[in-house]
């Protein structure tokens, strides 16, 4: 305790409860983000208000953050790990590597308008769908999933290194998918047939 004696002296407030470390620190300012998020939703949410709800000045959260768009990218870091590991639940049991990309991409088409905080997201570019959804978090956790799957993808003929590939190509169907649906919407089936029909002869699969 005593290592942290000057640390939990440095942390004013806190609503009378400081956090012993740094790393708890940082963990009770985004949770009280995400508590901002779900309240006021991305677009409203300030430093000041992420402040009020932990119980802290605005110089102690940038202590730990440049700025709000860094809170609000850790919020949505995590609920895109908690979304991430849904939707390998989802697909788990496929085997053939055109059903798990398919019920991928059906999954999220579905959900991730359920989704606020991973909203947030994508909405901190200034651009919904635009360096969001492929940026370097979002395509790193596209290709964890790929290689966390049921999947042989080297007896597919698909080499590790084109994983990351597919992940983007995946993110970017989903992205434009969702920033531009189709004139008469499509169910969880249409959507299936629809993408089974041109991304599986990328993956072996014929017309």
């Amino acid at each position: 305790m005593n290592v942290w004696k000057g640390v939990v002296m440095g942390h004013h407030g806190w609503n009378g409860d400081p956090p012993i470390t740094e790393a708890l620190a940082r963990e009770r300012l985004i949770a009280s983000a995400a508590t901002c998020l779900d309240r006021s939703g991305a677009a409203k949410v300030t430093l000041s208000d992420v402040a009020l709800e932990s119980g802290v000045t605005r110089q102690t959260v940038y202590r730990y953050f440049a700025g709000i768009n860094e809170v609000l990218q850790a919020v949505a870091a995590g609920a895109a790990s908690e979304f991430v590991a849904s939707m390998r639940a989802q697909v788990a049991g496929f085997t053939a590597p055109v059903d798990a990309v398919v019920e991928a991409i059906a999954f999220c088409l579905r959900e991730l308008p359920r989704e606020p905080r991973i909203g947030a997201l994508l909405q901190l570019d200034d651009d919904l769908f635009g360096r969001g959804i492929t940026s370097v978090t979002g395509s790193a956790l596209g290709t964890e999933f790929l290689r966390s799957l049921d999947v042989d993808w080297a007896s597919a003929g698909i080499a590790e290194a084109e994983l990351d590939e597919l992940a983007e190509l995946m993110l970017r169907l989903i992205g434009s998918l969702m920033q531009f649906p189709a004139a008469t919407p499509r169910d969880d089936d249409q959507v299936r047939a629809f993408v089974r029909r041109w991304i599986g002869p990328g993956l072996g699969v014929g017309h």
